[in-house]
């Protein structure tokens, strides 16, 4: 689509330099000029020009002048998207966790900055990760971070990212999810009692005041005054009522990882008519009959957080493309990589590739690494997308992004590249 003519005219070329660890910086204002811009909003750009400042995007087009004096880098031989998301990872984190209802817990107690392999993952192009603990049942809170950050300050991004919760078609899950809940009720009733008796402190206080000022005016010796009760303060809800009574706010999404069919009916029945932000967790196997319930999973339109697998049709060697099935179902499906480690994360995009072979709308298969994450860790304001007012954290390849002998070229975050030359 044609945007409106940007007014800035074209000052020189510059050249992209090469990924590394370290970050090479950029004018504080400067212009892109690709061959393409694949948005992951659905709009691909041919001839984008990109303006950047201060590390945001302020302004996206096609074929936009640009006002003389603004340096330039043209690269117009490659493809620009948003910088990958991995919404659901245990990289750089080494701790185990025990089964449990721990919801005040945070992924980010574990998290130490400076490890090479943060980044390692931003040259392979993954400039976000969600942080979750370790452990089973309600083991607590992912955390959101950049992998280009060298300090705890400078790389978390979000903490309470969401609340995982692991669910399965049993009594004890049940029992566990509905006993989180009932504390939420407990502590609203000890609130509602503690105002009860403020609202009476402050009602007696006031009788007291007026006969006090009733005897006064009599001339009758008077004692001490109390002090007018203050404020209302209400009581600290515990370690496992707190974050539940965010999640019924509105302000701590959950993730319920599950993992059969079953188990997503059991949910259903556990949730019962509260209303908060929930998404799925479902790991893809060979058994996995997800697809029996995808029509329920798209009509509430949830997010469902998957590797980009193929599985087998049951008692069949038929491949079956799961992700593809929940997207044209109405469901968003965030992907994540086949594994934790480095090399997976490297091949993500390859492996998303080969499920775009097989039938997967390919925008949807970016969205589906970029701003479904994104979405995923309440950070799609400013992530996971190319438009105006979002972080520049750009990736460069020289052809689609989902055929195997694409490379990617460079990385910039936050309006940097990552490389240790200087751009010329």
């Amino acid at each position: 689509m044609k945007m409106r003519k940007l007014l800035f005219g074209l000052a020189g070329a510059l050249a992209l330099a090469a990924p590394s660890i370290a970050a090479t910086s950029t004018p504080e204002l400067f212009a892109l000029k690709v061959g393409r811009a694949e948005t992951a909003t659905g709009e691909s750009i041919e001839h984008a020009v990109i303006l950047i400042e201060n590390g945001k995007i302020v302004t996206i087009g096609q074929d936009l002048e640009i006002e003389r004096g603004i340096p330039v880098i043209d690269r117009s031989d490659l493809v620009v998207t948003p910088g990958f998301v991995n919404c659901y990872s245990r990289a750089g984190l080494s701790s185990s966790g025990a089964s449990g209802t721990q919801p005040s817990v945070q992924a980010s107690t574990e998290l130490y900055p400076r490890q090479e392999l943060f980044g390692d993952l931003l040259k392979a192009g993954v400039t976000t990760l969600g942080l979750y603990p370790p452990g089973n049942g309600i083991p607590g809170q992912a955390v959101a971070i950049s992998t280009a950050g060298t300090t705890l300050e400078d790389m978390i991004l979000k903490e309470g990212a969401y609340l995982k919760i692991l669910m399965a078609s049993n009594s004890s899950s049940r029992k566990m999810l509905d006993g989180a809940f009932e504390k939420v009720e407990k502590y609203n009733e000890t609130v509602e009692k503690a105002r009860e008796k403020w609202e009476k402190s402050v009602e007696d206080w006031d009788k007291e005041h007026k006969q006090r000022k009733k005897d006064e005016k009599d001339g009758k010796e008077l004692k001490p005054e109390d002090p007018k009760p203050g404020d209302f303060v209400a009581p600290e809800p515990d370690a496992v009522a707190g974050p539940f009574i965010k999640v019924l706010d509105g302000e701590l999404p959950v993730l319920f990882s599950i993992r059969k069919a079953g188990d997503y009916l059991h949910l259903l029945k556990g949730i019962g008519e509260r209303e908060f932000n929930w998404s799925l967790r479902v790991p893809l196997r060979n058994d996995i009959d997800l697809f029996k319930v995808a029509d329920q999973i798209g009509e509430k339109e949830l997010r469902v957080v998957m590797e980009p697998r193929l599985t087998l049709m049951e008692w069949t060697m038929r491949e079956r493309n799961i992700p593809d099935e929940l997207t044209r179902a109405g469901a968003h499906v965030a992907f994540i990589p086949n594994g934790d480690d480095l090399d997976n994360m490297k091949k993500w995009r390859l492996h998303v590739g080969h499920l775009v072979k097989r039938g997967m709308d390919a925008d949807a298969a970016l969205a589906a690494m970029t701003l479904e994450p994104a979405r995923e860790l309440g950070l799609d304001d400013r992530l996971g997308s190319l438009e105006v007012g979002k972080d520049a954290n750009l990736l460069f390849f020289d052809g689609d992004p989902f055929q195997p002998s694409t490379k990617l070229v460079s990385v910039m975050s936050g309006g940097n590249f990552v490389g240790d030359e200087e751009l010329r």
